[in-house]
């Protein structure tokens, strides 16, 4: 039952910061390209690749692993609402657009798994 517990807290945590993420859409393409997915996804994906590091090297309690990687960016990330908004871009004939965010939301998150996981052993090498 706890676990259930800690996993909703974290994804309730998540799901308020991925709102508050997902309000650049508006601010920053007028709604085009939905960038505040863009964003979340590319930051969810750069935060697990960072802290994956850490929970491979070093031993965490089993709820704080659930807490953030199930909870917080399951709650975080938004690969369903990435899909929709893919599926309406096409559905409103904007196949160019549809394409730049598939593009951009797998190409940059995958980086960025990259890119944490290498800063992150960076950091644990260089103060060991």
């Amino acid at each position: 039952m706890l676990k259930f517990l800690v996993i909703g807290l974290g994804g309730g945590f998540g799901a308020i910061c991925r709102y508050a993420v997902s309000n650049l859409d508006y601010r920053f393409s007028n709604g085009v390209l939905p960038v505040g997915t863009l964003v979340v996804n590319v930051t969810g994906s750069f935060i697990i690749g960072f802290l994956w590091v850490f929970f491979d090297r070093f031993i965490f309690p089993p709820n704080l692993r659930l807490f953030l990687f199930i909870g917080v960016l399951g709650g975080y990330t938004t690969f369903s609402s990435f899909s929709l908004e893919t599926f309406n871009l096409m559905r409103d004939g904007e196949y160019h657009i549809a394409l730049l965010n598939v593009i951009l939301s797998f190409v940059l998150s995958i980086v960025a798994v990259f890119a944490g996981y290498f800063l992150s052993r960076t950091l644990l090498n260089f103060y060991k």
